[in-house]
């Protein structure tokens, strides 16, 4: 009885397998169910009979006249404060450039009054004296480094500057 149970089973679960569709199969299936759905919808086709005779008809020539003059007086205003709104805003974009770059510089010529008095010999004077020891002369080379950068702002201020000049700017947009 068990065997006969335990065929029976076996024969069930082979059925059922045998009737199980593959996942290709499946994708397949829906792949063609899709493209039966896009072929199904008719293609819409426009013709010159449905196409408008003029779309835009032109006005009368007095209407056509003042209805362009009326139009480009409010064009070139419009232009004209929309010219002035990118002027300023270029203004003070430079002008915004301009004070950042000199805050570097007050910042590096800090850094350098800051170090300076560091920096001491036998005699008072660095100039004509070397560094007496290892601390003096790494702060002579950073000193220097520093200096370095700050006339390499410089040169970049002076260069933003003469940029704005050229484009158009005033005295207090290069120069604040």
């Amino acid at each position: 009885m068990q065997r006969m149970l335990l065929k029976t089973a076996i024969v069930l679960l082979m059925s059922s397998t045998a009737l199980a569709q593959s996942l290709g199969d499946v994708a397949r299936e829906n792949r063609e169910k899709k493209t039966q759905d896009a072929s199904a919808a008719p293609a819409k086709v426009i013709t010159n009979a449905d196409l408008p005779k003029d779309p835009n008809p032109a006005p009368a020539p007095r209407e056509a006249q003042s209805s362009a003059t009326a139009a480009s007086s409010q064009g070139s205003n419009h232009r004209s404060a929309d010219q002035r709104v990118a002027e300023q805003r270029a203004a003070q974009q430079w002008k915004r450039q301009i004070l950042i770059q000199k805050n570097k510089m007050a910042a590096l010529q800090a850094r350098i009054d800051r170090l300076n008095p560091t920096i001491r010999t036998e005699y008072g004077t660095v100039q004509y004296d070397g560094p007496a020891n290892r601390y003096q002369a790494r702060q002579m080379a950073r000193a220097a480094q520093l200096q370095q950068q700050l006339d390499e702002q410089k040169r970049k201020l002076e260069q933003m500057q003469e940029a704005a000049r050229h484009a158009g700017m005033h005295t207090p947009v290069y120069d604040p």
